[in-house]
């Protein structure tokens, strides 16, 4: 198979199950090494998200806020959230491995597992999902993990440092918060969430490893200098990301790569312990 001409085929197709299914036919083929590399291939610029039609797309200040762990809507509402960030983590793994050419095959080899990974991820809370009598489309959804796609399609650095060791690292931070609010709103069906929370938050931190290994890999090829260059782009990307106080999950980054003085600058605490 032409590699890159068949993971853009993946890639762009609409339908989450469609997509699925041809990701595990060309990961398996890829797996057997049953592939070219042309890279004469010219990647594909993105400027809507694959799920522009069939979800309602809104800005994220329009979504309502995730509160109540209880009711069956609450918990529909929860689900769906996660389900999305992982629907899109489905797409930004998909396009690191389709969109930089003359990598290391090691490189196209994590992003495809980390994809695999987040299929995964999806199926899961589409399970939960459909225990509520619920589907992927009930509720609006944003797309500011696309826009982090769109922002870095031409730059293998910044895309290193804003999607894995930005986005993804921002869910190391959030989802042990989502886990406490859970444990305090203990019901048979909030334990599921949990158990697959805690798959996720597990495997995200090899996510981000994976990450960490390749942005570093870009700023030596760039020659430049990881931890500066790294908050650079962060408030490139993101405006005012380096600026407000992160709350921080320290021991997931650590082991994701995070060095304690980076660990400071983002917390604005004096120690990272």
């Amino acid at each position: 198979m032409d590699y890159f001409l068949e993971l853009e085929d993946v890639l762009l197709t609409f339908s989450p199950h469609e997509k699925i299914e041809k990701f595990r036919t060309f990961y398996d083929k890829f797996l057997k090494d049953d592939y070219i590399m042309d890279n004469s291939y010219e990647p594909v610029f993105h400027k809507e998200p694959s799920y522009s039609s069939f979800l309602n797309v809104v800005k994220p200040m329009k979504l309502p806020k995730i509160s109540n762990f209880k009711s069956i809507d609450g918990k529909k509402y929860l689900i769906h959230t996660i389900m999305h960030i992982e629907y899109s983590a489905i797409d930004l793994a998909l396009d690191a491995a389709l969109r930089f050419k003359n990598l290391p095959k090691q490189y196209y080899k994590d992003w495809l597992e980390v994809a695999s990974d987040e299929i995964r991820h999806f199926l899961m809370l589409e399970d939960l999902l459909s225990q509520l009598d619920g589907k992927y489309g009930d509720y609006p959804v944003h797309k500011n993990l696309f826009e982090a796609l769109e922002k870095t399609q031409d730059n293998f650095l910044k895309r290193m440092a804003a999607v894995p060791r930005y986005l993804e690292a921002n869910g190391l931070d959030q989802n042990p918060k989502i886990m406490e609010k859970l444990n305090s709103n203990k019901d048979e069906f909030n334990e599921k969430i949990l158990e697959v929370l805690k798959i996720i938050l597990q495997e995200e931190v090899d996510h981000v490893r994976k990450g960490d290994i390749w942005y570093k890999f870009a700023c030596e090829l760039e020659n430049v200098e990881p931890e500066e260059t790294y908050l650079k782009i962060i408030e490139e990307v993101f405006p005012g990301a380096t600026t407000r106080k992160m709350d921080l999950n320290f021991s997931a980054r650590k082991e994701a790569g995070f060095s304690c003085d980076e660990l400071k600058k983002l917390s604005k605490k004096e120690n990272c312990n």
